[in-house]
């Protein structure tokens, strides 16, 4: 039995996102060729991605797999929000798409989901997307209102400078 906090399991990977939450969509591109792709996905399906752009991730699993545990928070010092979700799918190369999408659970200050992919495009460029729909579970997120879409896009760009930078190193 599933304890995931929103109804809409997969629509990350499925589309269409669902009514009544707020969407995200931020796509930057962090490479070009197959090299690059292969260590785009292995950062982000191996948490380093998150990792190095600051959060702390507490995963049940290495890699992400349907299933997994993973807690990532974020903040300064003792002042951290912690998030717990549930990977809902991946994707290993499957057409060009290595990433993974996670669900909310309860303890989360949103509910709903994310997803995090990098596609090859036929030219060659590597693509990095953040597609998520969420929507306030908690009384704190409730009460920062407008700031929280904010934050979510602010983090979702610092993601992709972050996984710029470490294909560029590879």
């Amino acid at each position: 039995m599933s304890t995931l906090s929103y109804p809409e399991v997969g629509a990350t990977r499925l589309g269409p996102l669902p009514r009544g939450y707020h969407h995200l969509h931020h796509r930057t591109r962090v490479g070009r060729g197959a090299a690059d792709f292969a260590a785009a996905g292995a950062a982000i399906t191996e948490w380093r991605m998150h990792r190095a752009s600051g959060a702390r991730v507490e995963a049940s699993a290495r890699r992400a797999e349907p299933g997994g545990g993973v807690r990532v928070s974020l903040g300064l010092g003792p002042l951290r929000f912690t998030a717990p979700c549930e990977v809902i799918w991946t994707a290993y190369g499957e057409d060009g798409r290595t990433g993974f999408g996670y669900g909310t659970l309860a303890g989360h200050p949103e509910r709903g989901e994310e997803c995090f992919v990098v596609d090859l495009a036929d030219d060659g460029t590597v693509w990095f997307t953040v597609l998520a729909f969420s929507r306030p579970a908690s009384w704190y997120a409730r009460l920062a209102g407008p700031l929280v879409p904010r934050v979510q896009h602010w983090y979702a760009r610092r993601l992709g400078r972050t996984l710029r930078r470490i294909v560029a190193s590879g």
